[in-house]
């Protein structure tokens, strides 16, 4: 390393908040740091500010109706349609030949679809959809990769008034059938594959498989994402190929359906405490209101972007900030395949220096990676058309907050760590880029009119510092309005910890999320993570997320996993399984550095009873790591649950061996 780049390195290390610069500053759509305040006092009326970003056929009157809390309604009178909203009204508003959609597949090939080409394919699909017999309110499942096809059903979807259910491609055929049966869906879209790492997956075998599990008829529309290369699938009954039905509704178009404010746009299933998945239930009105404001606000997009956000659209960050946010506020949206690192490990670099791209979203877990395989990838490609970045799905780590800012940032773009959930439809606590100080670690302040609060288990502020549970304490647009069909289930999972049951009063429904964070004396938020996500040694509370902090902290710790393994006297300890960055070997100076490094960033009783160096972690397809395998093999347990969901199933042996040594 040169001397000016250690010296830089040292400066970042040491540097606790950043500022955004003067020239992004006077471009961003929210400067005013009266804003905060502004909320606060006009309050719940402030959201009129996030409606007003949307088209309406009919105006609401009414802002909030809490008359029957937790089920709140959000610009309840007014009526809309968020296909309208994401398509026609910018077509209308002379930008039919502006982008909407750049799509990179894995091996190279492209699709461009302008905001009149995406137009004329919905309009088609949605003909089709309704010769089909989909209705108005009928829930369509959607099971599809990142190909062009799966925005185009759910705006489709969105056209006729009926709900689409997203499961992710990853998951299992059981999975599939899990949710069409809670969701009673009788119509799915999929595809006969799609290619990951070079490979072509058979995509419509799993997809069948699920469909035998379904105990009434469906109809089910299939996409060639293959072509020659697929697996040979004839199609069966009640099957139907993509390109022909849209082909046969050539120049067809569909009105689009007038939709109440509080009428379902979507279902997302996450994962529950009981095991069964909970089907959240988001509205067309408050939920495209919120995500076209937090688009808005917080990545900062206006319509002449290139913008990307590198998740997929399975999960509720795609839904929110890959499809109907950036399409709401008229911008372009890139989507990509395939994964980060194929070809080549400059695969993502590659694509923001091929398309200008102005901003880019995506998730610590992929920053972690990218450190490991070191700076030389982004450093190799022109990343300077880049305004702004922005990490989602977990905490980041001040180390990796850094990295993102220097290497790929070059110190100049506004870094925004957002704390938001597949409930809450949108982000909830980050900095607004125009405005807030950035501390690395720290997700920031609630965004204007969110009260969240850190409380203890009385539901008592606590001090500065201290460690407690995150609350939200009012309402706002994007929330989940019920769990499908399971109010009872709703009230139990999010309300039942802080609420009065029994008040009829809004200001004693508390929201809980069920993560731990930290506040700071500038009302900043740190999540430490799940509240189950603890490990209890001798009696002390360790929460895992700041035990990783710590560890990746040290120099050349490129991502860690910390979970606890049974112990005689401690009752749990701390077992640390760590990937070291090129360069970097798993000795026991390393491992003893690594220690010293939690001893000195939380204390003695946080100390790691064992360190093992691994070159991958056990994650799940969508990245998550499995830390339910890694606990198992900490506590010595011979017969491993299943692991048919990983991606790497191959290092589960590998790491267990070495626990075993």
């Amino acid at each position: 390393m040169a001397e000016g780049d250690a010296e830089l390195e040292a400066r970042l290390a040491e540097q606790e908040a950043f500022e955004p610069s003067d020239d992004f500053v006077a471009q961003a759509n929210v400067t005013d740091e009266g804003i905060y305040e502004e909320f606060e006092e006009n309050w719940p009326e402030c959201w009129d500010r996030a409606g007003d970003l949307l088209d309406w056929d009919s105006e609401y009157t009414q802002t909030l109706d809490d008359s029957n809390p937790p089920f709140y309604k959000w610009f309840s009178d007014g009526t809309l349609n968020a296909s309208y909203n994401c398509i026609d009204r910018h077509i209308e508003n002379g930008e039919k030949n502006r982008v909407a959609i750049k799509w990179e597949g894995e091996l190279g090939d492209t699709r461009t679809y302008t905001y009149q080409d995406l137009y004329r394919e919905v309009n088609e699909f949605a003909a089709a959809l309704r010769d089909l017999g989909v209705e108005e309110d009928d829930v369509v499942t959607l099971y599809m990769p990142m190909v062009p096809e799966l925005p185009i059903a759910m705006l489709a979807c969105a056209r006729l008034g009926a709900p689409h259910s997203v499961v992710f491609a990853g998951f299992s055929a059981e999975a599939l059938a899990t949710r069409m049966q809670s969701a009673d869906s009788e119509y799915l879209v999929t595809c006969d594959g799609y290619y990951r790492r070079g490979d072509a997956l058979d995509h419509l075998e799993k997809a069948n498989e699920g469909l035998e599990s379904v105990d009434h008829d469906t109809e089910t529309v299939v996409v060639d994402r293959l072509g020659d290369a697929g697996h040979g699938h004839s199609l069966t009954e009640n099957q139907y190929d993509y390109d022909e039905l849209v082909a046969e509704q050539s120049g067809n178009r569909i009105e689009p359906v007038e939709r109440g404010a509080e009428d379902m746009l979507f279902l997302m299933y996450t994962s529950g405490t009981t095991g069964q998945p909970k089907g959240v239930k988001h509205t067309t009105g408050g939920y495209l209101a919120y995500a076209a404001w937090t688009a808005h606000s917080v990545l900062d997009i206006e319509k002449e972007d290139t913008y990307w956000c590198a998740a997929d659209i399975g999960w509720i960050t795609g839904h929110s900030y890959i499809v109907y946010g950036p399409l709401a506020l008229g911008t372009t949206t890139v989507m990509y395949e395939g994964t980060p690192d194929y070809p080549e490990r400059d695969r993502l670099w590659e694509l923001i220096e091929k398309y200008s791209v102005d901003i880019f979203y995506t998730a610590p877990t992929a920053i972690r990676a990218f450190m490991k395989w070191g700076s030389k990838f982004p450093e190799s490609r022109d990343l300077s058309s880049l305004r702004l970045l922005g990490t989602v799905g977990e905490p980041i780590n001040p180390r990796a907050w850094k990295w993102y800012y220097k290497h790929i940032g070059d110190e100049d773009c506004p870094v925004v760590d957002t704390w938001w959930q597949t409930e809450t439809g949108g982000m909830m606590i980050t900095t607004l880029p125009g405005i807030g100080t950035m501390k690395p670690g720290s997700a920031g302040p609630p965004l204007p009119g969110i009260d969240a609060n850190i409380v203890d288990t009385n539901g008592e502020k606590v001090e500065a510092g201290r460690a407690g549970y995150l609350t939200v304490n009012k309402p706002w647009p994007g929330m989940l309005r019920t769990l499908y069909k399971n109010d009872e289930r709703f009230i139990n999972e999010y309300w039942a910890e802080y609420s009065d049951l029994d008040s009829d009063d809004a200001d004693d429904w508390v929201y809980f999320p069920e993560d731990g964070a930290k506040i700071d004396d500038d009302d900043y938020i740190t999540i430490l993570g799940r509240v189950d996500d603890v490990i209890n040694v001798s009696g002390h509370r360790l929460g895992t997320m700041e035990i990783e902090s710590a560890i990746v902290g040290v120099e050349g710790v490129a991502e860690a996993a910390v979970v606890g393994g049974n112990h005689d006297v401690k009752g749990e300890a701390v077992y640390a399984y760590v990937i070291l960055e090129d360069g970097y070997e798993g000795s026991d100076e390393m491992s003893q550095r690594i220690v010293e490094g939690v001893e000195d960033g939380i204390g003695p009783i946080a100390r790691p009873e064992q360190v093992i160096f691994t070159p991958e972690l056990p994650k799940t397809r969508s990245g998550k790591i499995m830390r339910r395998l890694l606990e198992e093999i900490a506590n010595g347990e011979e017969e491993l649950g299943d692991t048919t969901t990983l991606r790497n199933p191959e290092i589960v042996a590998d790491i267990q061996q070495k626990v075993q040594k």
